[in-house]
């Protein structure tokens, strides 16, 4: 019997273990602060690491080499008792059918990243009320990174992520903090969510999907239609810059694409529409231009 209960502890264990979703690499750098107490940095880089790596954020299994490597780079700009300004980088990866090579889907600076934080205080995410900025932000990232991950795979399949990426920001828009409210021109928490969630841009999670599915994913068996569809994805964010001109998802898409994007069409034969793609490029987001110049 005894053995009997040791397995099965160990089952549930590696089971608990496989169920967790992320893979992060958390970072928190302070140094442009001058405080004698360096230590709450490496607690807090801890704190996130684990608090990040072993909640279970869906009711998936899911094994190791199944989890979504990403890195959270949290800046640190200024200290005063344990009230923080900082910034926070947020960036996913996923695999490529077929390869070795992981493709970037996520890469988002958010500038405006405030929170309170006392040293070995736990981290605890209340999912029914609004308690901490520093939680609230971490968990609607974590669900934005789940989400936008899923829609590569299957045609909107992280819906349900991104729905509660959306549950956080409401509750958070309760704590008046600018991060997480409806301000015109503002390109913040708020409108990434919305913006992901809206029928007027549902066409960008059909490019999330097609550009990898259909396309990065095919190139081990059809180098030739996977350019194709991934050029044919890149030209489609003409539709969103044609609703709103400097549209905040164009951005959120080619700050993780652009380069690869480059890498793609400045290795081997120029594909069929090529030259539109690069034209289309060049007119959503022309400050990329040295860029786009390389694929012409």
């Amino acid at each position: 019997m005894r053995n009997i209960v040791l397995v099965l502890a160990c089952f549930l264990s590696i089971a608990t273990a496989n169920s967790q979703e992320l893979n992060a690499l958390v970072t928190v750098n302070a140094d442009q602060v001058q405080s004698t107490n360096k230590q709450v940095y490496s607690t807090l880089e801890i704190a996130l690491t684990e608090f990040i790596n072993q909640t279970e954020w869906t009711n998936k299994t899911v094994k190791p080499q199944e989890r979504i490597n990403c890195a959270f780079t949290i800046i640190v700009s200024n200290q005063s008792g344990n009230n923080f300004d900082a910034s926070i980088q947020v960036q996913s990866t996923r695999p490529v059918f077929g390869s070795t090579y992981e493709t970037p889907v996520l890469n988002i600076n958010d500038g405006n990243f405030s929170f309170r934080y006392n040293e070995f205080d736990p981290l605890l995410y209340n999912a029914t009320q609004f308690d901490s900025n520093l939680v609230s932000t971490i968990v609607f990232y974590v669900y934005t990174i789940l989400g936008v991950d899923a829609d590569t795979f299957a045609l909107k399949g992280g819906q349900n992520y991104l729905k509660e990426a959306e549950r956080v920001m409401l509750q958070a828009q309760q704590s008046g903090i600018s991060g997480w409210q409806n301000q015109v021109g503002s390109q913040n928490r708020f409108e990434l969510i919305d913006n992901f969630l809206s029928p007027k841009y549902a066409t960008l999670r059909s490019i999330y999907y097609n550009f990898h599915r259909n396309g990065l994913d095919k190139f081990s068996s059809d180098l030739t239609n996977g350019k194709q569809q991934v050029e044919l994805s890149v030209t489609q964010l003409e539709q969103l810059f044609n609703k709103d001109v400097g549209n905040y998802m164009i951005r959120v898409f080619l700050d993780a694409k652009s380069d690869e994007i480059v890498t793609i069409f400045t290795d081997g034969k120029e594909s069929r529409n090529q030259q539109k793609m690069a034209t289309v490029l060049q007119k959503i987001m022309p400050t990329q231009g040295n860029k786009w110049r390389k694929i012409e």
